[in-house]
C-alpha cells in the first residue's frame, strides 16, 4: 500500500511541475510588458532627438549659402535650438521666421552675419559686422555684460524698436541671457551702421573697425537689415565660450 501511495505522490509532482501559478504568471507578464514599455519609450525619445537633428540638417541643407562663406552647421543648430526655445517661452510671435546669426569665432574681415528667412529657406543678408573695441583686434576674444567695458556680449537677443541716434538709424536689442547680455539696453548695445565696417577699411587697417560693443554693420546695409529684423526677431551672437554655452537657458535641449 505504501508503494501505491508513493506512486501517486510521484505522479502528482510530475503533473503539477508544469503548472505556473496565476501570481507567478502575472508577475512575469508584467516584467515582459514593462521591458517592452521601456524599450518603446527609449526608442521614441531616440527617434524624437534624431528627428529634430534631421530637421535642422534638412533646413540647413536647403538654405543656399555662398559656398565660400557658409555658416557653420554647429552654430546654426545652436541658433535654431535657441530660436525654438524662445518661441516656446512666448518671447516671439508665433509667425516669427527670421533668424540673424553673428559668428564671432570668425575673422571680422569675413562676412560673419547672416539674416536667414526660415520659411523661404534663404539667406536674406550676409554682411560684415563689428565687435567691441575691447573684445579683440581682427578676432573676438573677450566678452562682457558690464557698462563701459566696450566689449561685445554673447547670447540671444530679441530685436526691439528703432530710433535715430548718434550713429544714425539704430535698432534696440533686448538681451535674453541673464548675466551675459541682459544689460544690453542699459549699455545702449544696439545695431547701427558705421563707415568703419567696410572692405575698404579692412584693406587699409588689416581689419574692420570696432564699436563700443554694438554689432555694427556697413552703413549702406544698416537700414535694409534693421527694417527686416526689427520687431521681435532673434539675433544670436555666437562664440565658443564654454561657460556661456553650458549656462544659457536657451541652449538646453
Amino acid at each position: 500500500m505504501k508503494g501505491f501511495y508513493s506512486l501517486l505522490g510521484m505522479i502528482y509532482l510530475i503533473t503539477t511541475s508544469f503548472y505556473l501559478s496565476p501570481e507567478k504568471n502575472s508577475v512575469e507578464n508584467k516584467i515582459i510588458i514593462s521591458e517592452k514599455t521601456v524599450k518603446t519609450t527609449t526608442e521614441n525619445v531616440s527617434n524624437e532627438k534624431t528627428g529634430n537633428l534631421t530637421s535642422s540638417e534638412e533646413l540647413y541643407n536647403a538654405i543656399l549659402f555662398e559656398n565660400n562663406n557658409k555658416l557653420n552647421f554647429d552654430v546654426f543648430a545652436k541658433a535654431i535650438l535657441g530660436f525654438n526655445n524662445l518661441k516656446k517661452a512666448g518671447k516671439l510671435n508665433e509667425d516669427a521666421h527670421l533668424l540673424t546669426v553673428c559668428d564671432f569665432s570668425m575673422s571680422s574681415n569675413k562676412k560673419r552675419l547672416w539674416v536667414i528667412d526660415m520659411n523661404e529657406r534663404k539667406v536674406v543678408f550676409n554682411s560684415l559686422v563689428a565687435h567691441g573695441k575691447n573684445t579683440g583686434e581682427e578676432f573676438a576674444e573677450k566678452f562682457s555684460n558690464t557698462e563701459s567695458s566696450y566689449q561685445s556680449s554673447l547670447g540671444f537677443y530679441i530685436t526691439d524698436t528703432t530710433y535715430e541716434g548718434g550713429n544714425g538709424y539704430s535698432l534696440r536689442l533686448l538681451g535674453m541671457d541673464k548675466g551675459f547680455n541682459d544689460a544690453a539696453l542699459q549699455r545702449a548695445v544696439v545695431m547701427h551702421g558705421a563707415d568703419y565696417v567696410s572692405e575698404e577699411f579692412a584693406a587699409a587697417h588689416k581689419r574692420i573697425g570696432r564699436s563700443w560693443g554694438c554689432p555694427a554693420v556697413p552703413r549702406a546695409l544698416a537700414a535694409p537689415i534693421i527694417n527686416t529684423i526689427k520687431g521681435k526677431n532673434v539675433l544670436f551672437i555666437y562664440y565658443p565660450d564654454e561657460n556661456y554655452l553650458s549656462s544659457s537657458e536657451w541652449l538646453k535641449s
